[in-house]
């Protein structure tokens, strides 16, 4: 059971970070955007769906 949560939780962050390198952005503040947690993934996605 836990290794389908982390596998969930990583398909999750990489379809975030697709669509922000897909939309520009390749940092926040000065960390690479697969160093972020999930939750700031999903915060800096909020932030900016509205734009695209």
């Amino acid at each position: 059971m836990p290794n389908r949560l982390r596998l969930a939780i990583e398909q999750r962050k990489n379809f975030l970070i697709t669509c922000l390198i897909e939309w520009g952005i390749y940092k926040k503040e000065d960390k690479q955007l697969y160093k972020l947690t999930l939750s700031e993934l999903e915060a800096e996605y909020q932030l900016n769906k509205s734009d695209h």
